[in-house]
């Protein structure tokens, strides 16, 4: 088995990519409240801030900052995945591996994640969230995807409405 390494910082702040396996579902903004209730239960029992988040058909980008003395994002992961898969008709194809793990195959197994290291960084990485519909060509402004955490900075004055319109995108794919 891989022994996966992770970068653990007690009460620190992460970007994450988590995909569906089956990258052609559109499961994840189809089932949007099922999934926020997910997130909800979660951080109820293992609290974690959600700095910025975008959810896509197929994956979610988001930032989280951890309680003081706790890095455990996996723990959460693995509880926000289980706890939307239970909500979810069990329509998908599942391999012979996911069977004897008794896994569904909604989620890809592993998730991507980076310690955030600083100001910038973070700048950075909630930019590229926000920036993500556009990048895939699903709305030409910011603004008109609705779910994500940019219609929350707008209404905190952190970002105008017309943020990031397809002319001036700063960054490019470099952190995915």
């Amino acid at each position: 088995m891989t022994d996966y390494r992770r970068y653990r910082i007690d009460g620190g702040s992460y970007f994450f990519t988590v995909n569906l396996a089956d990258r052609n579902q559109s499961l994840l903004i189809d089932r949007v409240d099922n999934l926020r209730e997910s997130f909800r239960v979660v951080k109820e029992a293992h609290p974690f801030e959600i700095d910025a988040i975008v959810i896509m058909p197929e994956h979610l980008h988001t930032i989280w900052t951890l309680p003081d003395r706790d890095d455990d994002f996996s723990l959460r992961w693995r509880q926000i995945k289980s706890t939307f898969s239970r909500e979810i008709a069990k329509e998908e194809r599942i391999s012979k591996s996911r069977l004897r793990k008794q896994e569904r195959g909604i989620w890809q197994r592993r998730f991507w994640e980076h310690a955030i290291r600083d100001d910038e960084d973070f700048r950075r990485h909630v930019d590229y969230i926000h920036f993500n519909p556009v990048k895939h060509g699903y709305v030409q402004n910011v603004s008109d995807w609705p779910y994500s955490s940019f219609h929350q900075y707008v209404r905190l004055g952190i970002l105008p409405v017309d943020w990031a319109g397809i002319d001036n995108c700063e960054f490019g794919s470099d952190l995915e």
